[in-house]
């Protein structure tokens, strides 16, 4: 099943800024871009070392039910900048209708400046099971019990 997500561009967005796209056929994640506001499209945002920012994509999407949309990092942005997602993956629920922006932290110790149209992030849609809760007075017996952090091995 290939779900469709529906994107609304917002009235300030420019729309020469590309939609969320796969860069490869085995991509699993779609790139999210930066759209910026006219008045930060020249210059940029800089985000300073340790700086968390809320980054515009000038999108709001409409997810089926019974999907979610994770917020992930680049990989070529952490590993060459330092720049993450303080809450990855960040989740979108399939009724949430607001802007679409992209948390992202700066964990480098260099300023980095965010340019317009610039790959920040990148959507993964994944289905979604809502579970029961049921309390109860006990609960049944495994090999590891109450084994918690690293209780398995070394980490």
């Amino acid at each position: 099943m290939h779900p469709t997500i529906r994107v609304l561009r917002e009235d300030w967005a420019d729309p020469a800024i590309a939609l969320p796209s796969y860069e490869t056929p085995g991509a699993a994640g779609a790139d999210i871009r930066a759209n910026l506001p006219e008045e930060a499209r020249a210059g940029g945002l800089v985000l300073a070392p340790m700086e968390r920012r809320i980054v515009p994509t000038g999108l709001r999407v409409e997810i089926p039910a019974g999907f979610e949309v994770q917020i992930r990092p680049r990989s070529g942005l952490a590993l060459k900048h330092g720049i993450s997602l303080p809450n990855t993956p960040g989740t979108i629920d399939s009724d949430y209708r607001g802007p679409l922006g992209v948390l992202l932290i700066n964990l480098g110790a260099e300023p980095f400046v965010i340019g317009h149209g610039e790959r920040i992030a990148q959507m993964i849609v994944a289905p979604v099971v809502q579970a029961g809760f049921e309390e109860v007075v006990r609960l049944s017996d495994t090999a590891r019990g109450a084994g918690g952090f690293g209780s398995t091995g070394r980490g």
